[in-house]
Protein backbone atom coordinates (compact mmCIF):
# COMPACT_ATOMS: atom_id res chain seq x y z
CA UNK A 1 0.00 0.00 0.00
CA UNK A 2 0.75 3.66 -0.87
CA UNK A 3 0.63 6.41 1.29
CA UNK A 4 -0.42 10.55 0.47
CA UNK A 5 -0.91 12.17 3.72
CA UNK A 6 -2.37 15.69 3.69
CA UNK A 7 0.52 17.37 4.77
CA UNK A 8 2.42 16.63 1.86
CA UNK A 9 5.03 15.10 5.05
CA UNK A 10 7.86 15.92 2.50
CA UNK A 11 11.98 15.56 4.39
CA UNK A 12 12.98 18.77 4.32
CA UNK A 13 16.61 18.16 3.49
CA UNK A 14 15.73 15.96 0.60
CA UNK A 15 15.63 17.13 -3.01
CA UNK A 16 12.19 16.02 -4.83
CA UNK A 17 13.82 13.58 -6.46
CA UNK A 18 15.46 12.18 -3.30
CA UNK A 19 12.05 12.17 -1.21
CA UNK A 20 10.15 10.13 -4.34
CA UNK A 21 13.35 7.79 -4.25
CA UNK A 22 13.00 6.91 -0.57
CA UNK A 23 11.04 3.79 -0.58
CA UNK A 24 12.96 2.22 -3.38
CA UNK A 25 16.68 2.95 -1.69
CA UNK A 26 14.79 1.03 1.45
CA UNK A 27 13.96 -1.65 -0.66
CA UNK A 28 17.57 -1.56 -1.96
CA UNK A 29 16.53 -1.30 -5.81
CA UNK A 30 19.17 -1.38 -8.27
CA UNK A 31 20.33 2.99 -8.88
CA UNK A 32 19.08 2.52 -13.29
CA UNK A 33 16.05 1.32 -11.80
CA UNK A 34 15.27 3.81 -9.10
CA UNK A 35 16.18 6.40 -11.64
CA UNK A 36 13.81 5.24 -14.20
CA UNK A 37 10.83 4.96 -11.91
CA UNK A 38 11.92 8.29 -10.49
CA UNK A 39 12.15 10.01 -14.06
CA UNK A 40 8.91 8.10 -15.23
CA UNK A 41 6.97 9.42 -11.98
CA UNK A 42 8.11 13.35 -12.99
CA UNK A 43 7.14 13.10 -16.06
CA UNK A 44 3.99 12.13 -15.66
CA UNK A 45 3.42 14.72 -12.97
CA UNK A 46 5.18 17.49 -14.69
CA UNK A 47 7.59 17.27 -12.26
CA UNK A 48 11.17 16.79 -13.81
CA UNK A 49 12.02 20.26 -14.19
CA UNK A 50 11.78 20.63 -10.08
CA UNK A 51 13.58 17.34 -9.16
CA UNK A 52 16.75 19.24 -7.91
CA UNK A 53 14.69 21.43 -5.90
CA UNK A 54 14.14 21.06 -1.70
CA UNK A 55 10.77 21.33 -0.35
CA UNK A 56 11.26 25.03 0.64
CA UNK A 57 11.62 25.99 -2.90
CA UNK A 58 8.47 24.44 -3.91
CA UNK A 59 4.92 25.85 -4.14
CA UNK A 60 2.35 23.50 -2.10
CA UNK A 61 1.14 22.14 -5.96
CA UNK A 62 4.29 20.72 -6.38
CA UNK A 63 5.10 19.82 -3.09
CA UNK A 64 1.50 17.65 -2.87
CA UNK A 65 2.81 16.34 -6.76
CA UNK A 66 5.98 15.37 -5.23
CA UNK A 67 4.08 13.50 -2.51
CA UNK A 68 1.65 11.81 -5.08
CA UNK A 69 5.02 10.86 -7.31
CA UNK A 70 6.11 9.08 -3.86
CA UNK A 71 3.56 6.94 -3.69
CA UNK A 72 2.81 6.48 -7.63
CA UNK A 73 6.97 4.84 -7.89
CA UNK A 74 6.50 1.56 -5.55
CA UNK A 75 3.70 0.40 -7.95
CA UNK A 76 1.46 -0.26 -5.07
CA UNK A 77 -1.61 -2.66 -4.98
CA UNK A 78 -3.09 0.06 -3.82
CA UNK A 79 -3.99 3.82 -2.90
CA UNK A 80 -4.42 5.20 0.23
CA UNK A 81 -5.05 9.31 0.06
CA UNK A 82 -6.08 11.23 3.25
CA UNK A 83 -7.21 14.75 1.78
CA UNK A 84 -4.28 15.05 -0.15
CA UNK A 85 -5.38 18.45 -1.72
CA UNK A 86 -6.82 20.22 1.31
CA UNK A 87 -3.88 22.47 2.27
CA UNK A 88 -4.31 23.87 -1.42
CA UNK A 89 -6.12 26.70 -2.75
CA UNK A 90 -8.53 26.48 -4.79
CA UNK A 91 -7.24 27.02 -8.35
CA UNK A 92 -4.07 24.23 -7.35
CA UNK A 93 -6.96 22.27 -6.14
CA UNK A 94 -8.49 22.08 -9.86
CA UNK A 95 -5.48 21.94 -11.58
CA UNK A 96 -4.03 18.42 -9.24
CA UNK A 97 -7.84 16.82 -8.94
CA UNK A 98 -7.46 16.97 -12.97
CA UNK A 99 -4.14 15.56 -12.65
CA UNK A 100 -4.97 12.45 -9.93
CA UNK A 101 -8.15 11.52 -11.95
CA UNK A 102 -6.03 11.07 -15.40
CA UNK A 103 -3.37 9.34 -13.28
CA UNK A 104 -5.93 7.12 -11.77
CA UNK A 105 -7.00 5.91 -14.97
CA UNK A 106 -3.34 5.61 -16.05
CA UNK A 107 -2.77 2.94 -13.03
CA UNK A 108 -5.81 1.07 -13.21
CA UNK A 109 -5.39 0.13 -9.59
CA UNK A 110 -7.79 0.43 -6.04
CA UNK A 111 -7.73 3.83 -5.14
CA UNK A 112 -9.31 4.84 -1.26
CA UNK A 113 -9.84 8.58 -1.15
CA UNK A 114 -10.88 10.32 1.82
CA UNK A 115 -11.89 13.90 1.66
CA UNK A 116 -14.78 16.09 2.75
CA UNK A 117 -14.99 18.12 -0.31
CA UNK A 118 -17.90 16.58 -2.39
CA UNK A 119 -16.37 17.86 -5.39
CA UNK A 120 -13.82 15.76 -5.31
CA UNK A 121 -15.85 13.11 -4.18
CA UNK A 122 -18.05 13.18 -6.93
CA UNK A 123 -15.52 14.06 -9.61
CA UNK A 124 -12.25 11.06 -9.15
CA UNK A 125 -14.59 8.12 -7.51
CA UNK A 126 -16.47 5.56 -9.41
CA UNK A 127 -17.94 4.58 -6.38
CA UNK A 128 -18.78 6.65 -3.15
CA UNK A 129 -19.27 5.86 0.18
CA UNK A 130 -20.88 8.54 2.40
CA UNK A 131 -20.58 8.61 5.98
CA UNK A 132 -21.96 9.97 8.81
CA UNK A 133 -20.60 9.62 12.61
CA UNK A 134 -18.77 6.39 11.56
CA UNK A 135 -21.38 4.73 9.87
CA UNK A 136 -21.85 4.23 6.25
CA UNK A 137 -25.41 6.14 4.85
CA UNK A 138 -25.17 5.08 1.05
CA UNK A 139 -22.55 3.24 -1.10
CA UNK A 140 -23.10 3.72 -4.67
CA UNK A 141 -21.74 5.12 -7.99
CA UNK A 142 -21.44 9.15 -7.53
CA UNK A 143 -24.74 9.59 -10.44
CA UNK A 144 -27.00 7.38 -8.23
CA UNK A 145 -25.76 9.30 -5.13
CA UNK A 146 -27.08 12.61 -6.89
CA UNK A 147 -29.93 11.44 -8.18
CA UNK A 148 -30.92 9.43 -5.34
CA UNK A 149 -29.83 9.93 -2.22
CA UNK A 150 -31.03 7.49 0.21
CA UNK A 151 -31.93 9.47 2.94
CA UNK A 152 -32.46 13.36 4.24
CA UNK A 153 -28.45 13.58 5.32
CA UNK A 154 -26.80 12.41 1.70
CA UNK A 155 -29.67 15.01 -0.03
CA UNK A 156 -28.37 17.62 2.10
CA UNK A 157 -24.92 17.24 1.99
CA UNK A 158 -24.32 16.14 -1.68
CA UNK A 159 -24.88 18.83 -4.30
CA UNK A 160 -23.98 22.40 -3.93
CA UNK A 161 -26.26 24.52 -3.29
CA UNK A 162 -27.50 22.11 -1.24
CA UNK A 163 -30.99 20.60 -1.93
CA UNK A 164 -34.11 22.38 -0.48
CA UNK A 165 -35.76 20.11 1.82
CA UNK A 166 -39.38 21.09 3.05
CA UNK A 167 -41.51 19.33 5.88
CA UNK A 168 -45.15 19.92 4.72
CA UNK A 169 -48.00 18.12 5.98
CA UNK A 170 -50.11 15.42 4.10
CA UNK A 171 -54.35 15.11 3.26
CA UNK A 172 -55.45 12.34 1.36
CA UNK A 173 -52.10 11.93 -0.11
CA UNK A 174 -51.43 15.48 -1.56
CA UNK A 175 -48.77 17.52 0.07
CA UNK A 176 -49.42 21.40 0.37
CA UNK A 177 -47.13 23.80 0.10
CA UNK A 178 -49.72 26.78 1.05
CA UNK A 179 -52.28 27.01 -1.27
CA UNK A 180 -50.25 24.82 -3.59
CA UNK A 181 -50.69 21.05 -3.97
CA UNK A 182 -48.29 18.46 -4.90
CA UNK A 183 -49.26 14.57 -5.67
CA UNK A 184 -47.33 11.64 -3.59
CA UNK A 185 -46.17 8.68 -5.82
CA UNK A 186 -48.10 5.53 -5.62
CA UNK A 187 -45.36 4.41 -3.66
CA UNK A 188 -45.87 6.84 -0.88
CA UNK A 189 -49.49 7.12 0.57
CA UNK A 190 -51.15 7.57 4.17
CA UNK A 191 -49.18 10.20 5.99
CA UNK A 192 -49.78 13.22 7.67
CA UNK A 193 -46.04 14.86 6.83
CA UNK A 194 -43.50 14.28 4.21
CA UNK A 195 -39.79 16.02 3.71
CA UNK A 196 -40.26 17.12 0.51
CA UNK A 197 -36.28 17.47 -1.23
CA UNK A 198 -36.00 19.50 -4.45
CA UNK A 199 -32.62 20.54 -5.36
CA UNK A 200 -32.30 24.91 -6.48
CA UNK A 201 -31.71 23.67 -10.57
CA UNK A 202 -34.13 21.91 -10.39
CA UNK A 203 -36.77 24.73 -9.73
CA UNK A 204 -37.25 26.65 -12.90
CA UNK A 205 -38.92 29.85 -13.90
CA UNK A 206 -42.71 29.29 -15.23
CA UNK A 207 -43.58 31.04 -18.17
CA UNK A 208 -46.92 32.91 -16.22
CA UNK A 209 -48.27 32.80 -12.77
CA UNK A 210 -51.36 30.55 -14.24
CA UNK A 211 -48.29 27.70 -15.04
CA UNK A 212 -46.72 27.98 -12.12
CA UNK A 213 -45.86 25.40 -9.53
CA UNK A 214 -45.65 27.73 -6.91
CA UNK A 215 -44.92 31.59 -6.51
CA UNK A 216 -42.01 33.47 -4.90
CA UNK A 217 -40.75 36.79 -3.32
CA UNK A 218 -36.86 36.79 -3.62
CA UNK A 219 -35.46 38.28 -0.85
CA UNK A 220 -31.79 37.39 -1.22
CA UNK A 221 -29.83 36.95 -4.34
CA UNK A 222 -26.47 35.24 -4.73
CA UNK A 223 -24.29 35.65 -7.79
CA UNK A 224 -22.69 32.69 -9.12
CA UNK A 225 -21.83 33.59 -12.18
CA UNK A 226 -23.79 31.94 -15.37
CA UNK A 227 -26.56 31.97 -12.53
CA UNK A 228 -28.21 33.51 -9.68
CA UNK A 229 -28.91 31.51 -6.06
CA UNK A 230 -32.20 32.85 -5.41
CA UNK A 231 -34.30 32.76 -2.02
CA UNK A 232 -37.38 33.11 -2.25
CA UNK A 233 -40.43 32.87 0.17
CA UNK A 234 -43.11 30.94 -0.74
CA UNK A 235 -46.42 32.90 -1.30
CA UNK A 236 -49.43 32.25 1.35
CA UNK A 237 -47.04 30.08 2.92
CA UNK A 238 -44.41 30.25 6.00
CA UNK A 239 -41.69 28.25 3.60
CA UNK A 240 -39.00 29.39 1.87
CA UNK A 241 -37.16 27.83 -1.25
CA UNK A 242 -34.35 28.58 -3.30
CA UNK A 243 -33.80 28.43 -7.23
CA UNK A 244 -30.93 28.70 -9.77
CA UNK A 245 -31.99 31.25 -12.11
CA UNK A 246 -30.55 32.96 -15.02
CA UNK A 247 -28.30 36.19 -13.89
CA UNK A 248 -29.53 38.11 -17.11
CA UNK A 249 -32.21 39.80 -15.03
CA UNK A 250 -32.27 41.73 -11.18
CA UNK A 251 -34.39 39.41 -9.24
CA UNK A 252 -34.06 41.26 -6.14
CA UNK A 253 -37.68 41.72 -4.39
CA UNK A 254 -39.50 40.45 -7.43
CA UNK A 255 -42.43 38.18 -7.49
CA UNK A 256 -41.07 34.83 -9.10
CA UNK A 257 -43.46 32.13 -10.52
CA UNK A 258 -41.84 28.76 -10.69
CA UNK A 259 -42.10 25.75 -11.69
CA UNK A 260 -41.32 22.27 -10.30
CA UNK A 261 -41.70 18.90 -11.98
CA UNK A 262 -42.76 15.74 -10.06
CA UNK A 263 -40.40 13.66 -11.45
CA UNK A 264 -37.36 15.77 -9.87
CA UNK A 265 -39.12 15.46 -6.17
CA UNK A 266 -37.26 13.28 -3.57
CA UNK A 267 -39.65 12.17 -0.70
CA UNK A 268 -38.15 11.58 2.87
CA UNK A 269 -39.87 10.04 5.83
CA UNK A 270 -39.14 13.29 8.07
CA UNK A 271 -39.00 11.03 11.11
CA UNK A 272 -36.32 8.68 10.17
CA UNK A 273 -34.67 11.02 6.94
CA UNK A 274 -34.88 7.27 4.54
CA UNK A 275 -36.09 8.13 1.45
CA UNK A 276 -39.32 6.87 0.72
CA UNK A 277 -39.58 6.82 -3.04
Amino acid sequence: MAMVFQSYALYPHMTAAENIATALKIRKMPEAEIKRRVNEAAHKLELTSLLNRKPGQMSGGQRQRVALARALVRDPEVFLLDEPLSNLDALLREQVRAQMKQLFKEQNKPVVYVTHDQTEAMTLSTKVAVLNQGMIQQLDPPSRIYSHPANEFVASFVGSPQMNLLTLKCEENTVFIGKYCFELPNTVSDRTQILLGIRPEDVCLANSEAEASIIGQAYLVEQLGKDNLVSLKIQDSAKTIRALLPSDRDWQDQTIPLTIQPSKIHWFDPETGDRLD
